[in-house]
């Protein structure tokens, strides 16, 4: 099954996506977080509340991940294309909340560095239930599903620090969905995964070239600490990014970025300038 998050009357709404439509569901969560921690029976919730998909206003599936979490390196492809060593242990680092947006909504591009900003196009898990100390042959278990996203990097801030935190989190820069597909539903280690920017196809593999698959990754992480439901963890991103086409093909203001992925969809954000906003 196919979830979503979508706007009613400027509420967010829990949904399942059948076919052409929109289904809302009978839940009184507006995030993944606490509708999934509930433990509900998804296909138990659906009500005759029917919309039109092309008309709702979709919200990013996970809104409010209590972490986001990522590996690097996780494509063997992606590896040599930058001319690293194959890690021998996941490389993780994590996102800020805020870099969270959803389908349809605007990249920034930061005053701050113009010409700096590289799309990576990665499958992304949402993990279903608290755990800890999760074994590989029971990941499965506690994996809700499975969602598109775009680790969208700031290449030189990324590089100035180690953590890479402050290259990896900038407003805008985890755009998540369109929707969750459910775990029972894929297998996640033999999707095609494709990239493109303004039609032209940047990325294209398939998951079997990682690294960790998405079990290793939520034993690895598990061993440390806890994992709560709504967790979004991308897993990596393929050969393709734009630091290491010649020459480099960065993101710019008027782009268009689409990812998809088999059996789960397609990711688009328009690419635009940093609006002209302060906080204080």
């Amino acid at each position: 099954m196919l979830i979503a998050r979508h706007l009613v009357n400027d509420t967010p709404q829990i949904a399942a996506i059948i076919g052409d439509e929109i289904v809302n569901l009978s839940t009184p969560h507006q995030d993944m977080p606490e509708f999934l921690a509930s433990g509900v029976e998804i296909d138990t919730l659906l009500t005759d509340d029917v919309r039109p998909l092309a008309e709702a206003k979709l919200l990013p599936p996970v809104g409010a991940p209590p972490a986001i979490l990522a590996v690097g390196l996780n494509y063997r492809a992606h590896a040599e294309e930058g001319g690293r060593e194959v890690p021998s242990t996941p490389v993780i680092f994590t996102k800020h909340h805020n870099c969270v947006i959803g389908p349809g909504d605007g990249i920034h591009i930061p005053r701050a560095a113009p010409d700096k900003v590289d799309y990576e196009g990665e499958l992304a898990i949402v993990i279903g239930k608290r755990c800890r100390h999760v074994p590989k042959d029971r990941a499965r278990e506690i994996i809700a599903g499975y969602t598109v996203m775009n680790d969208v990097s700031v290449r030189d801030w990324q590089r100035a620090s180690p953590t890479m935190l402050m290259g990896k989190s900038w407003d805008t820069h985890g755009p998540i969905g369109p929707w969750m597909a459910t775990s029972d539903q894929i297998d996640p280690h033999n999707l095609q995964l494709t990239t493109r920017v303004n039609d032209e196809i940047r990325q294209n593999s398939r998951t079997d070239d990682l690294i960790f698959d998405c079990f290793d990754i939520v034993e690895h992480l598990s061993t440390a600490f806890t994992l709560e439901a709504g967790t979004v963890i991308a897993t990596g991103t393929p050969a393709g990014v734009g630091l290491y086409w010649d020459p480099p093909k960065m993101l710019k203001a008027g782009d268009e970025v689409s990812i998809t992925i088999e059996g789960i969809g397609t990711l688009t954000n328009p690419v635009i300038a940093e609006p002209e906003t302060r906080l204080i």
